[in-house]
């Protein structure tokens, strides 16, 4: 499975952005996709998730400002980011968990500014 990221940008506090993870490959195989983001000198946090019978959950930090959705005609998961804040500036990685194994596409980088 190859996962290909996208949409991160520089955008003022109070904006939006649309992420974009693209799955390639043995799709068939995955369960859930995750954005994980990662802040400099912090751990990497999962933001937000769904799993293949459609169920999500988000961090508490970004519910009721981030929705996690997919196109399966598209292999793409998307993260909608409203009302974004300073605090939400890191490298946003998505991941994709089958049975067996974990994958990871190369981050974006949103940078929110005040």
């Amino acid at each position: 499975v190859q996962l290909q990221a996208s949409g991160g940008g520089l955008v003022q506090a109070g904006g939006s952005l649309r992420l974009s993870c693209a799955a390639s490959g043995s799709t068939f195989s995955i369960n859930a996709i995750g954005w994980y983001r990662q802040a400099p000198g912090k751990q990497r946090e999962l933001v937000a998730a769904i799993r293949s019978g459609g169920s999500t959950n988000y961090a508490e930090s970004v519910k009721g400002r981030f929705t996690i959705s997919r196109d399966n005609a598209k292999n793409t998961v998307y993260l909608q980011m409203n009302s974004l804040k300073p605090e939400d500036t890191a490298v946003y990685y998505c991941n994709a968990n089958s049975p067996r194994l974990a994958y990871w596409g190369q981050g974006t980088l949103v940078t929110v500014s005040s």
